[in-house]
């Protein structure tokens, strides 16, 4: 579980080169990493995977499927929950893992599951009504953002993970 949680979030935090063995077409395609690191309103997570500590540990490419928070998804979680995870590690590492299921989970297969599990190791809950897609409580505002080590879907709303 550690090493795939610390691939999974090293598409994340680190910029890391494309797999040799990928298409040329995806090999030109920038990392998850990469994709965060380019877009300004995910710059608070990018952030918080680095505040996480796994910046400086993560390394090597993966088929991984991100469901990103927004900047205004994170403005929207309260700042006492915010401050808690930031003094806590390990609970934000969950919390990031909690994004993050193993794969290449593109718009078309999301609408057909019902849930997922995430390498947190609970499930999110996977719902969709007319053209609406929801993960847990969180709604799709973007699909299919291609990364060369996955696919990233941009979400409006924090995922936090059961008690465990």
């Amino acid at each position: 579980m550690t090493r795939i949680a610390l691939i999974a979030l090293a598409s994340l935090a680190l910029a890391v080169p494309a797999a040799s063995a990928a298409p040329a077409s995806e090999q030109a395609s920038p990392t998850i990493a990469g994709l965060a690191a380019k877009t300004p309103q995910l710059s608070t997570l990018l952030s918080l995977v680095k505040k996480a500590g796994l910046a400086d540990e993560l390394s090597g490419p993966g088929a991984l499927t991100v469901f990103a928070p927004t900047n205004k998804a994170f403005a929207k979680v309260p700042k006492k929950t915010l401050d808690a995870l930031a003094k806590n590690p390990a609970q934000l590492k969950r919390v990031l893992l909690y994004h993050v299921v193993a794969g290449r989970v593109t718009a078309a297969k999301v609408v057909k599951l019902r849930s997922a599990k995430t390498l947190a190791g609970p499930s999110v809950r996977i719902r969709v009504t007319g053209k609406t897609v929801r993960i847990n409580s969180a709604k799709v505002a973007t699909a299919d953002v291609k990364a060369s080590n996955g696919v990233v879907h941009v979400i409006d709303t924090v995922l936090l993970p059961p008690a465990a």
